[in-house]
């Protein structure tokens, strides 16, 4: 489970660099950082890191899950982890990815769950040119501003709504956990209250309370969630919007402008779509 768990690889990366996550748990610097990349359909088993992890994706698209939740990670954001969370990480479509691994102490006063961030030009320029010093960086120098930049930055970033929270009352999480498993089902707010064991009064005030959205935007981040995922494996627009309860693709992307907003939507390539700070906390 520890380190980069049953996959840790040992190999090393086009420069030399390890792209075993365990080689950098210990190493006396604030940031150390390690590009790798990974096939379409990777899975990487529930896992922790000793140290905190920004799990950026400079290509393609992961999701993660972990106890209380699931993130999405498109190409231009970033994961936030705190120190010793176990988590999973899956890949949708050949991954690039940058994971810059933060002592504890340096990072102290960071969230302490989980949350997607926007990765700004400048994070990005800093971390791509960290990657290129050595990971016994001359603190004084070069390096050492660069990882005082990169945990600026980190600090700074504007959190997207790129989260699936999961509830723990045990009613609501059945019912969250049968939606994840079917997007597409066209049940409503009666039919899982039955299926739970729960009134309808008792669940819409659970998913307010304990997720922050109501049951239908639960649901419809659910479904624009997956339906991210299966575009990023190649299924074509119609085909991933009738596997998430959609008729049309259309359909879908007025879901997706809803659930995650104009500014939350996942960038194109080569884009930077600044999203607006959230006042709630939102997991290789």
């Amino acid at each position: 489970m520890y380190a980069n768990g049953p996959f840790a690889s040992g190999i090393r990366s086009q420069n030399g660099r390890s792209t075993d996550a365990a080689d950098y748990q210990d190493v006396p610097r604030a940031v150390a950082v390690m590009p790798k990349a990974y096939a379409a359909g990777m899975y990487l088993d529930r896992h922790f890191h000793p140290r905190a992890q920004l799990l950026y994706a400079t290509a393609g698209l992961m999701m993660a899950s972990a106890e209380d939740g699931t993130w999405v990670v498109p190409e231009g954001h970033a994961l936030w982890i705190p120190p010793r969370l176990p988590h999973a990480v899956a890949t949708h479509g050949a991954v690039a990815m940058c994971s810059a691994y933060l002592d504890p102490a340096a990072v102290a006063a960071f969230p302490g769950s989980c949350r997607v961030i926007l990765v700004s030009p400048l994070l990005a320029a800093a971390l791509a040119a960290l990657g290129e010093e050595p990971v016994l960086y001359d603190e004084a120098d070069r390096g050492g501003h660069l990882a005082a930049l990169v945990l600026d930055e980190i600090g700074r970033a504007p959190e997207t709504p790129l989260a699936l929270p999961l509830p723990r009352d045990a009613r609501l999480r059945r019912v969250c956990l049968g939606l994840i498993e079917d997007p597409a089902c066209e049940d409503d707010l009666d039919a899982w209250a039955d299926r739970a064991g729960a009134s309808r009064r008792t669940l819409t005030r659970g998913f307010r309370a304990e997720t922050g959205l109501s049951f239908g935007d639960w649901r419809a981040r659910a479904r624009v969630i997956r339906a991210l995922a299966l575009a990023a494996d190649g299924r074509p627009p119609g085909a991933v919007a009738a596997a998430v309860g959609y008729r049309s693709a259309q359909a879908l992307r007025a879901t997706v402008g809803r659930a995650l907003g104009a500014e939350g939507a996942p960038a194109s390539r080569g884009e930077h779509r600044r999203v607006r700070p959230r006042a709630a906390e939102a997991a290789p």
